[in-house]
């Protein structure tokens, strides 16, 4: 595929010719059916949400962040003290009984 600075002063003129003969045809097409035509065309228009959409959106939102934060999650459970003390002796009977067979890890 050439590039414009690749293409003769013919082509040029050739490529200006279309250009030109396309846009005509353009102009012609929305006459007929009374619209305007697309390289003419402006900005595209934007369109509004409803307050009501928007409210979904905003709710659905906070709803995915409570749930990341955890808002409103139970709190969790506290380990009894006695509780604590008896795992705690079991870990040190393990240790004790990996250090008599020579180990250094579990």
């Amino acid at each position: 595929m050439n590039t414009i600075v690749n293409l003769s002063a013919k082509q040029l003129r050739q490529a200006a010719a279309l250009k030109e003969r396309i846009d005509a045809l353009e102009a012609e097409l929305a006459s007929v059916l009374g619209t305007s035509s697309t390289a003419t065309a402006g900005a595209p228009v934007r369109r509004k949400m409803s307050a009501a959409a928007i409210a979904k959106i905003r709710a659905a939102q906070k709803a995915r962040w409570a749930r990341v934060k955890g808002v409103g999650r139970k709190p969790r459970r506290k380990m009894s003290a006695s509780a604590k003390a008896r795992l705690a002796a079991i870990a040190r009977a393990r240790w004790k009984q990996a250090k008599a067979q020579g180990k250094t890890t579990l």
